[in-house]
C-alpha cells in the first residue's frame, strides 16, 4: 500500500540498486580501478566516465577535457570522499551537482574555466574540509551564501582567479577554517571591501600568502598586501573626509542656510501682515470726536485761515 501511494522513493532506490547491480564490478575504459578507487588522468576525455563503480571512495579525473559534472552521475557515488576535477574545462557548477556526494571531504576543481558557483552548490558538502577553486581566471564573483553550509571546511585556496572582492559574510559559518590562499587575485581595496580586511586582521586564520596577496586598485592602496589595509580602509572610508564628502557637506549647508532664509523672510512677512491687520482693525473701532471737541478744532481752523489772509484772529 505504501508503494501506491508514493512510489516514488522505492522506484529510486530499485534504480540505484540496478545500476549498482551493472556498474558495481565494472571500471570505465582506459581508466585505473583498484580499492574504491578509480583514476581517469590523462585521457583527453571531454565527458564524465560511464561506468564508474558506485562503491568508489576516490576519483580522479584530473587533466581532461570535461566540460561539466552531471549531478545524475555522479550523484550514484554516495560513498564518494575524494574527487580530483583539475584541469579541465568545467564553466559552471550549478546547485544540484554535488546533491549526492554529502561525504565529500576533498574537492579541486583547480584550473577550469570556472565563471560561476551558485549560491548552493555546496550546500549538501557539511563534511568537506578541503576545497580548491584556484587558477580559474573568469571566476570574478562568489555568492556570499557559497560556503554557508560547509561548516567542517578547513582550507580554501582562491589563487589566481577574477576576483577582486568578497563579502565578509561569506566566512561567518567557517569556524573552523585555518588555512586560506588569496594571491594572484585583482583585489580592489575600496570601502566595500574593508570588512573583509578587518577579518583577516582579527581572525586567527592563516594566509600563508598574505604577503603577496596584493591591492590593484584604489591608486593609494596599490600594491599593499590585503592583509596590512585594514587599517588605512578604516581612516579612508570612516573617519577621513575626501572631495566628495567635502561637497555634499557643502551643499548641506547651503541648503540649510536657504531654507533658513526663506523661513525668516516668510515670518516676516507674516509679521507684517499681522501687524497690518491689527492696526486697521484698531483704527475701525475708534469712537467719532465730542462736539465740543469738534468746535474747538473748527475755531483753529478758521484761525489758521485768518491769518494766512492778512487778519487778527478774532479774541472770544
Amino acid at each position: 500500500m505504501f508503494l501506491a501511494s508514493d512510489p516514488g522513493p522505492q522506484l529510486l532506490l530499485l534504480f540505484s540498486f540496478g545500476m549498482g547491480m551493472a556498474a558495481g564490478s565494472k571500471c570505465p575504459q582506459s581508466c585505473l580501478c583498484q580499492d574504491q578507487e578509480v583514476a581517469c588522468t590523462d585521457l583527453e576525455l571531454t565527458e564524465y566516465p560511464n561506468d564508474i563503480p558506485l562503491n568508489t571512495r576516490r576519483l580522479f579525473l584530473n587533466n581532461n577535457k570535461i566540460t561539466s559534472l552531471p549531478a545524475l552521475q555522479l550523484g550514484f557515488l554516495s560513498d564518494l570522499v575524494y574527487l580530483d576535477c583539475q584541469k579541465n574545462r568545467i564553466r559552471e557548477v550549478m546547485d544540484y551537482t554535488f546533491i549526492g556526494v554529502f561525504k565529500l571531504i576533498y574537492l579541486d576543481l583547480s584550473s577550469n574555466n570556472l565563471t560561476f558557483i551558485s549560491p548552493n552548490s555546496f550546500s549538501v558538502l557539511g563534511n568537506l574540509v578541503r576545497l580548491n577553486i584556484s587558477n580559474n581566471p573568469y571566476l570574478l564573483y562568489l555568492d556570499k551564501y557559497t560556503f554557508a553550509n560547509t561548516s567542517s571546511l578547513r582550507y580554501l585556496d582562491l589563487r589566481n582567479t577574477g576576483l577582486q572582492t568578497i563579502d565578509e559574510d561569506a566566512f561567518q559559518h567557517l569556524v573552523v577554517l585555518n588555512t586560506m590562499y588569496l594571491s594572484g587575485n585583482p583585489w580592489n581595496c575600496n570601502c566595500s571591501f574593508l570588512d573583509f580586511a578587518i577579518h583577516l586582521l582579527v581572525s586567527q586564520m592563516e594566509t600563508p600568502d598574505g604577503q603577496i596577496a596584493m591591492c590593484t586598485e584604489p591608486t593609494e592602496l596599490r600594491g599593499w598586501p590585503i592583509t596590512r589595509v585594514g587599517n588605512p580602509l578604516q581612516y579612508m572610508c570612516i573617519t577621513h573626509l575626501d572631495s566628495h564628502d567635502y561637497i555634499f557637506l557643502l551643499l548641506i549647508g547651503f541648503c540649510i542656510f536657504a531654507a533658513g532664509t526663506v523661513a525668516a523672510w516668510l515670518t516676516g512677512v507674516c509679521a507684517v501682515l499681522y501687524q497690518n491687520a491689527h492696526r486697521k482693525s484698531s483704527g475701525d473701532e475708534e469712537s467719532p470726536l465730542s462736539e465740543e471737541e469738534n468746535r474747538f478744532a473748527n475755531q483753529i481752523f478758521r484761525s489758521h485761515t485768518n491769518f494766512r489772509q492778512g487778519r487778527f484772529p478774532q479774541l472770544i
